[in-house]
This record gives structure tokens, C-alpha cells and sequence, in this order.
């Protein structure tokens, strides 16, 4: 997918943050999106303050539902004629020790993390085969590659997202269709500062949690996908921090296990 020009797209939780960047960037170079959120507001804003030849339409969806997914792949169909793009984006987080999530938690975490990525790849999938092409980018972490405690849930979802992503690019080669799963340490979004983070304070866990003295800016992150899906990459990995952790963990994840340990040792005595 050499040009993004004329080219259609949906980015789910595209109201704000990541996927706010990536309908901005995705305009920019002529791409006509549908700006999916929860918040319909939010993706009015968003789809509103965009500006480049291509156009922005914001949608209310909510990915734990599958059939709103299923209407919002016709919807781009019935205009446009094909699907080229589909950013399963939309996520949540929880923060704090295990034993105090609820199981409403956990039914909350995993219905928009892991089910909302499977409704997407479920409504779009099929469609990109048909039409002979496309491609899937899945939104999940660092998380979903390395592993620490007190953002366990978290973890647990984002690991989905990365074997979802890895074993679908495997099927789909062969019908002409890209997968890319997107693994950003801590991005500079309201993910970092939003959401059930109990004692711990949510940004400065991330960044220190990750090795990152700064999030990463999510027009940059925004830009770097879209490179990636022009070549077709499996991985995203940002920033350079994280790309250098990730391969230390390959490497020796008992040393990586022993270092988290010791993180959440010392974020637990921090926080009294």
C-alpha cells in the first residue's frame, strides 16, 4: 500500500489520542476515514480540526458490540466501495494489585481490549479477502510483549492482541492482506492520566514501568504506522527504549522478571 491517497479506513477510539493521530494523519495523506468512538463527541472534535485532501466522518461505535462494527465496515462499503483499512485502536486500562479487581474488571478490560479487536477483525477481515486486499493494524503495547504486575488485566488483553496479530499475518498473506500489531511503550494520551488507577499514579508508573523518561508523542507514533503499513511490517515498536527492552527480554526474560519484581516492589512500598 504504497499511497494512502483515496485509500479508505476506520480507526476505533479515533476520538482521542492514538487514534485521534492516526485519523490526523491519515487524512493528511488523502485517506477518508471513519472516526469511530464510544464518545461521539470526542470523534465530532476530532473529525472537525482535521485538515489535508482526505476527509474525516465521525461515527458513535462501541466495539463490544460486534454488530456496530459490522454497520460501520458496511457503511464505509456502501460509500466508498471497499475497506482498505481497519485500525482495531479502542482500548482500556486498570491499575493496581490483582487481588482488588473486580470481576466487572475483568469483563470490562477484556470486552473492549480483546473482544473489540476481534469484532473489528471479524467485520473487516472477511471483506478485505473478497476484495482481494487490505490491512489490519491492531493496537496493543509494550504490555503485550513484556510483562509486569499491578497492570495485569492490561497485560493479559494486549498479549491476546499480539498472538491475535502474529497468527492472523499468517493466514492473511495469502489473500493479499497485511497485519501490523502496534506496541508502543507510554504514549502521551489521556490513557496515562484517565481510568481506574487506584494508589499508583498512572503516567509516572508507565514511563518508569517502561524505561521511557518521556512519552512517546502520538503524532510521531501515528506517522510510524503508517510507514509500517506501507511496508508491511509485523511490529511496531516505539520508542527506541522500548525496541532495546523488548530485545533484552528475548534475550533473558528471567532478568527481565527479576527487574519488573523489583519495580513493582518498590511502587508498592511508594505507594504505602
Amino acid at each position: 500500500m504504497s499511497t494512502l491517497a483515496g485509500r479508505t479506513a476506520i480507526v476505533t477510539g479515533g476520538g482521542s489520542g492514538i487514534g485521534a493521530a492516526l485519523t490526523r494523519a491519515l487524512v493528511r495523506e488523502g485517506a477518508h476515514v471513519l472516526c469511530a468512538d464510544l464518545d461521539l463527541a470526542a470523534a465530532e472534535s476530532v473529525a472537525a480540526g482535521v485538515s489535508g485532501p482526505g476527509t474525516a466522518t465521525p461515527r458513535q461505535v462501541d466495539v463490544t458490540s460486534a454488530q456496530d462494527l459490522v454497520d460501520a465496515v458496511d457503511a464505509v462499503v456502501a460509500e466508498h466501495g471497499r475497506l482498505d483499512l481497519m485500525f482495531n485502536n479502542a482500548g482500556i486500562t486498570f491499575l493496581g494489585n490483582t487481588e482488588d479487581l473486580t470481576l466487572e474488571q475483568w469483563n470490562a478490560i477484556i470486552d473492549v481490549n480483546v473482544r473489540g479487536v476481534v469484532h473489528g477483525v471479524h467485520a473487516a477481515y472477511p471483506r478485505m479477502i473478497a476484495q482481494g486486499g487490505g490491512h489490519v493494524v491492531n493496537t496493543a503495547s509494550m504490555g503485550g510483549l513484556m510483562a509486569a504486575g499491578l497492570m495485569t488485566s492490561y497485560v493479559t488483553t494486549k498479549h491476546a492482541v499480539v498472538g491475535l496479530s502474529l497468527a492472523l499475518r499468517t493466514e492473511a498473506a495469502a489473500h493479499g492482506v497485511g497485519v501490523t500489531v502496534v506496541c508502543p511503550a507510554a504514549v502521551d494520551t489521556p490513557i496515562l492520566d484517565k481510568g481506574e488507577i487506584g494508589r499508583f499514579k498512572g503516567r509516572d508508573f508507565y514511563l518508569e514501568g517502561q524505561g521511557v523518561k518521556h512519552p512517546v508523542d502520538p503524532d510521531v507514533l501515528a506517522r510510524r504506522v503508517l510507514a509500517a503499513v506501507a511496508d508491511d511490517e509485523a511490529y511496531v515498536v516505539e520508542p527506541r527504549q522500548a525496541r532495546i527492552a523488548w530485545r533484552v527480554g528475548r534475550l533473558s526474560p528471567t532478568f527481565v522478571n527479576k527487574m519488573a519484581t523489583r519495580f513493582i516492589a518498590k511502587q508498592r512500598a511508594q505507594a504505602g
